[in-house]
């Protein structure tokens, strides 16, 4: 009877630790796998981060693509926009001050927390406080994401709850035809 006692209570811790969410630590040179649904196809993007105190750099790799995609400290904070930029225009591409790069900005997150919706390229972004739907699993582990709906076209996006790099890690019914989900975490 002791046993089954202890075997309920190690089930039952084990399934609590196991349902809660967790929230990698991004920094520098860390790598993020995706996998990219685009225009019907399946491509394997693999980004590593570069941080600096001025710029952040995500170096790009995907199918014969290799190219540095640069985001300035201003569109870290602040951006409003994000550049769906494939890495194929140029091997150093420098993003405007206003665009982020698999990201949103800190103070679009910020909104998001405060007011449970942000604005993005001219888009409202809504939070579903619905059970969360298809969450990221990395290792067998979900990821403590916010998942958020478009008004306009009902594009989705999960982005990892990180007020200082609000990553995003699964976009859904894009209208563009770019959608991804972020599949391994190297380097945390």
């Amino acid at each position: 009877m002791k046993n089954i006692i202890i075997a309920i209570i190690f089930c039952a811790t084990y399934q609590i630790v196991m349902a809660q969410n967790y929230v990698p630590s991004i920094g520098n040179n860390t790598t993020l796998h995706y996998i990219c649904k685009l225009h019907g196809q399946t491509r394997t993007l693999t980004l590593t981060t570069e941080m600096t105190s001025d710029t952040l750099v995500l170096n790009l790799e995907t199918r014969g693509v290799k190219s540095s995609i640069r985001t300035m400290p201003e569109a870290v904070k602040s951006g409003t926009e994000l550049s769906f930029n494939q890495g194929e225009n140029a091997p150093i591409l420098v993003l405007k001050p206003t665009e982020t790069f698999f990201m949103i900005s800190q103070s679009a997150y910020q909104d998001l927390l405060k007011n449970n919706q942000f604005v993005y390229n001219n888009t409202t972004y809504v939070l579903d406080k619905n059970e969360e739907k298809n969450p990221v699993i990395i290792d067998g582990k979900a990821l403590s994401t916010l998942h958020v709906v478009a008004q306009i076209d009902n594009t989705e996006l999960w982005i990892l709850e990180n007020p200082d790099f609000p990553l995003l890690c699964k976009v859904a019914k894009n209208p563009l035809g770019i959608n991804f989900t972020l599949t391994e975490i190297v380097g945390q």
